[in-house]
């Protein structure tokens, strides 16, 4: 499981990361099931970041995956297109949602938004790193 400490200092982290790259971020971080555990958003950070950075966690733990890889898949034409018609909450397929993994099992996800799709998986990697 994801600790409330530990979620607030993988955030503190990933604002580190959004500070050095200039841009103001929302970071949300879930636990397995996709229910909230800690969000911050940063002074200035868009209001959509809010929810962006959320469904990004969700579909990463969803789908026990980075949302980056997830992408190609969620194409017109490619197996997950369409799939997000099927979910009563929305998902995300673009990059800045990593899955947190402890001894191999899913134990939640981390979803960045306010910067480009890079800058969203950066700050979400730097975040993941310090748990």
């Amino acid at each position: 499981m994801i600790t409330l400490t530990a979620a607030q200092s993988a955030i503190e982290a990933g604002m580190r990361k959004g500070a050095e790259l200039g841009v103001a971020f929302t970071i949300s971080v879930v636990d397995a099931g996709a229910h909230l555990i800690c969000a911050a958003k940063a002074d200035g950070a868009a209001l959509a970041a809010v929810e962006t950075s959320q469904t990004k966690a969700r579909t990463s733990v969803l789908f026990a995956q980075a949302t980056k890889d997830l992408a190609p898949a969620a194409q017109p034409g490619a197996p997950l297109f369409g799939i997000d018609a099927g979910t009563r909450d929305p998902l995300a397929f673009v990059a800045g949602g990593v899955p947190v993994l402890r001894d191999g099992v899913l134990v939640g996800a981390i979803g960045v938004g306010g910067g480009t799709p890079g800058q969203d998986h950066e700050v979400a990697s730097a975040a993941l790193a310090a748990l």
